[in-house]
């Protein structure tokens, strides 16, 4: 997957979020979206991912050289993010079943592998409400990671994760995203540090 975006713009009211956003973000690379909180890097990833519209500007989005439609976008994506909620009234097995409807896992990996990597098996049956707030988020994590999709993007990725759940993410990263178009939009090194390219949205803010 590339995304190019020429001319980028949002804005909500009369206040711009960031303007004249021209970068291409090429298949097989991670880059940073960096700056400080309110910056609107949150808010890049989504327009990003085609989930809300750029108030300016143009993205083009290709796969393996062909375009894909922003509607499509979507399909070809896994994304990990605070805002996105789990079905909390179902188990754990209950939401991998329904979460890999939509969105299929890698090549080869079945349901119980998954909950195995996410060091979990001993709550596959339990009600992800009664997860701690970690718990939630290695499903999370886990979900967009070994989603079958060649889009990934990471927005505060090890937000309520302890030390071990740190090492596990960093883990994990490393053994799921060669090869994929990875954005992390974070203001935390160790989120992204394996990351070769950094963009910082302050540099596209409008001048006052």
């Amino acid at each position: 997957m590339q995304i190019e975006a020429i001319g980028l713009g949002k804005r909500f009211g009369r206040d711009w979020i960031f303007r004249e956003l021209t970068h291409t973000f090429a298949s097989g690379t991670a880059t940073a979206l960096l700056g400080p909180n309110g910056a609107g890097k949150s808010t890049l990833l989504q327009v990003l991912a085609a989930y809300t519209l750029p108030s300016a500007g143009e993205l083009r989005f290709t796969l393996q050289g062909r375009p894909v439609p922003a509607d499509e976008v979507a399909r070809h994506l896994g994304l990990c993010a605070p805002y996105l909620e789990l079905i909390e009234e179902l188990t754990l097995a209950e939401l991998v079943q329904f979460h890999t409807r939509f969105r299929p896992l890698r090549a080869g990996l079945s349901h119980a592998q998954l909950i195995e990597l996410m060091q979990l098996p001993h709550a596959r049956h339990k009600l992800v409400r009664d997860f701690s707030s970690g718990m939630k988020q290695r499903v999370k994590l886990a979900l967009a990671l070994y989603a079958a999709a060649p889009l990934l993007l990471l927005d505060e990725p090890t937000t309520n994760l302890d030390r071990a759940g740190i090492a596990w993410y960093h883990e994990h990263v490393a053994a799921t995203t060669p090869g994929r178009l990875v954005l992390v939009s974070s203001n935390v090194e160790e989120e992204y540090a394996f990351c070769q390219a950094r963009l910082h949205v302050t540099d596209f803010a409008p001048r006052r």
